[in-house]
């Protein structure tokens, strides 16, 4: 698939035959072309710093001179999914990635983001995205698991991400969500409460069924607002009729 590097790689053919070298090796090799190094913390979590041989640069001069449409390898991953489609506009793959990452909320998202600085959130959106980006393989289904994936996001985003998790079942998968956000419930064919409280007094199964059939079932915290928020539902649906 063509990626950035792939793009700025294809700018670099005479770098590569003149100096018989991969694209690889035109990193910094003490990061590796991450920019940052891992520190390893014995009785922590590991923690990044900047590589002290490029200060961030991520890669050597010769590959920092050469430009796809005025930018350098390290300025096109500084570039948010947002940004970067614009100038990707005629890649067809690469903007078509870069089209599911938006869909799912992640245009604010660095191109060169590391990965464990993603949260869960991200990082399951993220899987989604490349799901959906090979999601044209036909007579394959899948069964998709996301634990809380609206963390994090606005309202107006996780409707859009609703509508992502709609094709996927469109297309025949089948997608379990463990899931707070009563929009997200709303949208379910079909919810599992299970409570009715926390810890040790939760665990159990208290409802079963639709969204409708859940509320009015009328036990549990999530019947309650889940109730209210059918009502708000229809209470827009009537005053738009």
């Amino acid at each position: 698939m063509e990626n950035p590097r792939q793009i700025t790689a294809i700018q670099t053919t005479a770098i590569i035959i003149s100096t018989s070298t991969g694209i690889g090796l035109l990193a910094m090799p003490r990061c590796q072309g991450d920019g940052v190094v891992q520190v390893e913390m014995v009785f922590m979590a590991d923690v990044y710093v900047p590589c002290e041989v490029c200060q961030g640069a991520r890669y050597k001069s010769e590959t920092l001179d050469v430009t796809f449409k005025g930018l350098n390898i390290r300025e096109v991953l500084d570039l948010t999914v947002d940004e970067a489609i614009r100038l990707f506009i005629k890649q067809d793959r690469l903007g078509q990635m870069l089209w599911h990452l938006q869909q799912v909320g992640l245009g604010y998202l660095r191109l060169g983001q590391p990965a464990p600085t993603l949260s869960g959130g991200e990082a399951q959106r993220l899987k989604i995205a490349r799901e959906l980006a090979g999601a044209g393989r036909k007579g394959e289904t899948r069964l998709y698991i996301l634990d809380e994936p609206t963390t994090g996001l606005s309202a107006a985003e996780v409707r859009q991400l609703i509508r992502v998790l709609q094709r996927l079942l469109n297309q025949g998968h089948t997608v379990v969500v463990i899931e707070h956000n009563l929009d997200v419930m709303l949208a379910a064919d079909w919810i599992i409460d299970l409570g009715p409280e926390a810890g040790e007094e939760g665990g159990r199964v208290v409802a079963m069924g639709r969204p409708e059939e859940v509320a009015e079932a009328g036990e549990g915290w999530t019947a309650k607002y889940l109730g209210a928020a059918l009502e708000r539902v229809r209470g827009r649906a009537g005053v738009g009729g």
